[in-house]
């Protein structure tokens, strides 16, 4: 019995541990776009505006950084890329997009995790998909979603072909035919709550 009580506490200690430091391996045939220790890779880019010559440049790079210290509102650690709430007048820290640009169809992965109402979003070549607490902030579409899980993990996939993109949480239909353009990054939004997102992985199709 007390070598029982010993172990059943060391054990569950470790399986703890190498949960917390696992770290993620891509599908077959899929690349990480988010190393899990720090934000290489990622960028703040010049937003979109009418009179703007040159939407989409890259402002600053954060390769090899734990934190966007200029804004704080991302982060890496123990593989998940942590978002939260931007308080900027204009909310340009409050995207985040990869370096690397995709002009071939593609499939995209990732996992989330949003706090209660927590409101983000993921920018596929440039158009956002919302991606929130959805049962509580909604859209409205999107709060009779069945598979959801709150304040849990959840899976986004993404399906890239020919300029439309159709999108899923753990199965079900958010966007039957999001229009693109021809190309551009993939992005993470902070606008409400804290949202953690994880095993981002992209695979390109022919």
């Amino acid at each position: 019995m007390i070598f029982r009580r010993l172990v059943l506490p060391f054990l569950a200690i470790s399986l703890l541990s190498t949960a917390q430091g696992e770290e993620f391996t891509p599908e077959p045939g899929f690349i990480s776009l988010f190393n899990g220790k720090d934000l290489s890779g990622w960028c703040f880019r010049e937003k979109t505006k009418k009179d703007n010559p040159n939407p989409g440049a890259i402002l600053a790079k954060f390769d090899g950084q734990t934190e966007a210290k200029d804004a704080g509102r991302y982060f890496a650690k123990d593989g998940i890329l942590t978002v939260s709430f931007p308080t900027e007048m204009d909310k340009l820290t409050g995207q985040f997009y990869t370096v690397q640009e995709f002009p071939k169809n593609f499939i995209l992965k990732m996992q989330f995790r949003a706090s209660v109402n927590a409101d983000s979003g993921i920018f596929i070549r440039k158009p956002q998909l919302q991606c929130r607490d959805y049962l509580v902030a909604g859209p409205d579409a999107y709060k009779t979603l069945k598979n959801y899980k709150a304040q849990d993990w959840n899976q986004i996939e993404v399906t890239v072909k020919d300029g439309v993109a159709h999108c899923t949480c753990n199965g079900e239909v958010l966007e039957a035919a999001l229009a693109l353009p021809a190309t551009g990054p993939i992005g993470v939004e902070g606008d409400r709550g804290q949202m953690e997102y994880r095993h981002i992985q992209l695979k390109e199709l022919p």
